[in-house]
């Protein structure tokens, strides 16, 4: 009876351990000891001063009030001789031979010891704390039922596998605002993701304020149905939109700011124009002499901006002038997918400019026009100047002219895109549309909502995807990174995106950070079983196909 008590035991004291290190992303590296650290009271939390530290521990020590009423002082030294801490404490110290983004997190009994060599690397330390207490942590919100924080002992020596590791959220389509962002950035920085890719503008909407073109917002960001029709969904007659003002864009770039995630504004030009177009039609039209409207249909629109216009050249720069105002990051995408050359191949400008640049593909119009933008910030000044990010259909193109320091984000074809853009010089981002469109549905049950396509992608399915397989070593150092993407046709709603996007985005990240041996998606399965306490507590809607409870 004893040994029988003392297995269960047993087994009881491994299922909590095993809960307790419930950590996703997977560290490169956790080595489990015996006893635990608890948080009280009077803990005192030291940083050494470099950029962007303060903030950091500042946030985590009201993150941890807000969360268990613990109050933890944080203070400042100059010097590690200085750093004088008793019982309860948390130490940061500088180590400027760890990656960027890496850290060292040693929990003992009495304190816990975090080392990196940069503020994020201290920020991803302090997620990885977190998550190594009760659930309510991470999400933000009191839990009465939790009556001690505590934190295991362990050893864990981190860095990401790779830089990049994006998130995309269409709103063209669909309009959700800056509240429903927060919380998807919030979910983003808890699983170490670092880019949020905002796709602002499409041919059914224009998102965000232009001051030198008032009509994109006036106009462009409303339209006169709600659903986007396809098939035998007509459109609803429904007035629907919205947009972000300059105040709401400083608000957001600030929040995602915090917590160490660049924003990637894309604004989609010369195709998936259309409302766009229907704004100024006057000089962005190849046939200004019809109407034009902001797209009420799914699909790709025939409705392109001129590139022979030198209006609308100059448009694009000036847009251009403003996303670089409004996010003070490196990098602006500027789409290049599916855009139809019909409208081109009618205009007389457009075949006039084709001869002119010494091509019979209509292809390299896009081109030249994005060749005009690129050295149009060139002339910037360095802290003003944007790297590009085209989708890879520009390479379809004659890329020559765009040099080789673009990235291209491969979507359709995805490894074979990535390997062809490697190959020629360029930077990639692997966004593969099967398995990384989390848009699409989890399952085949009759339950799960409308979306993209016929098919669906099962958590397995996303996780499972092997970035960067079988690359040439030498043209590895291109690959960037990976991004999930989400477009939103169908999704009206955000508690929908939410649906859809959890627990993929987790797979997702996990890709992102942890090194490729480490990743096994039975792990990953038992790791992400207190994710679902996450999500409830966070308020956040979520796939429940692979939880067991």
């Amino acid at each position: 009876m004893r040994k029988l008590l003392f297995l269960l035991f047993s087994l009881f004291i491994f299922a909590a351990s095993a809960q307790e290190l419930s950590l996703i992303p997977q560290p490169a590296s956790v080595a489990v000891n015996d006893g635990k650290f608890l948080l009280e009271d009077g803990a005192v939390l030291r940083y050494p001063k470099i950029d962007g530290l303060s903030a950091v521990a500042g946030n985590f020590v009201n993150e941890i009030r807000l969360a268990t009423g613990v109050k933890v002082k944080a203070s400042a030294y100059k010097s590690v001789g200085k750093v004088k801490c008793k019982d309860c404490c948390i130490v940061l110290l500088l180590d400027e031979r760890l990656p960027a983004e890496g850290y060292e997190l040693s929990v003992k009994k009495n304190n816990v010891t975090v080392s990196a060599s940069q503020a994020a690397g201290f920020f991803y330390a302090l997620q990885t704390l977190k998550q190594l207490m009760p659930r309510n942590v991470m999400a933000g919100v009191p839990d009465e039922s939790v009556t001690e924080w505590s934190v295991p002992c362990v050893d864990i020596a981190d860095a990401p596998r790779f830089g990049w590791r994006g998130f995309m959220l269409d709103e063209g389509r669909h309009f959700y605002g800056k509240e429903e962002v927060k919380r998807i950035i919030d979910v983003m920085a808890a699983y170490k993701m670092n880019r949020f890719h905002w796709h602002l503008t499409e041919d059914q909407g224009w998102r965000i304020e232009i001051r030198k073109y008032p009509k994109l917002t006036e106009v462009g960001a409303w339209r006169d149905s709600k659903v986007c029709a396809w098939g035998d969904v007509k459109p609803d007659g429904i007035r629907y939109g919205g947009y972000y003002t300059r105040n709401d864009i400083e608000e957001v770039v600030e929040y995602a700011k915090e917590r160490f995630i660049e924003i990637v504004p894309e604004v989609d030009i010369p195709g998936h124009s259309q409302a766009a177009v229907a704004s100024y039609p006057e000089f962005l039209a190849c046939d200004p002499e019809n109407s034009h409207e902001v797209w009420l249909w799914q699909g790709v629109s025939g409705d392109v901006i001129n590139v022979a216009n030198p209006k609308a050249v100059q448009f694009a720069k000036d847009v251009i002038d403003e996303l670089t105002e409004m996010f003070p990051f490196g990098y602006i995408h500027l789409g290049g997918d599916e855009c139809p050359t019909r409208k081109w191949e009618r205009n007389a400008d457009c075949r006039a400019l084709l001869k002119e640049i010494g091509s019979d593909n209509y292809r390299d119009l896009q081109i030249h026009f994005y060749k005009q933008l690129k050295e149009h910030i060139a002339q910037k000044p360095a802290e003003k100047q944007r790297k590009l990010i085209f989708w890879n259909e520009v390479l379809h193109g004659n890329t020559g002219p765009l040099g080789n320091d673009i990235t291209i984000m491969a979507w359709i074809g995805a490894d074979g895109a990535a390997k062809d853009a490697a190959a020629r010089g360029m930077n990639t981002i692997l966004s593969p549309q099967i398995p990384y469109y989390i848009n699409r549905r989890q399952s085949d049950l009759p339950t799960e909502p409308v979306s993209q396509g016929y098919g669906h992608e099962t958590v397995e399915r996303v996780y499972n995807y092997k970035p960067m397989d079988g690359v040439a070593e030498d043209l590895q150092p291109k690959y960037l990174g990976v991004q999930a993407n989400f477009w939103t046709e169908w999704v009206v709603e955000p508690s929908v995106v939410q649906y859809l996007m959890l627990p993929r985005l987790a797979a997702v990240a996990e890709a992102g950070w942890s090194p490729a041996e480490k990743r096994n998606y039975d792990s990953f399965v038992n790791r992400l079983q207190g994710e679902a306490d996450y999500y409830r507590l966070k308020g956040v809607d979520f796939g429940k196909h692979v939880f067991k409870k």
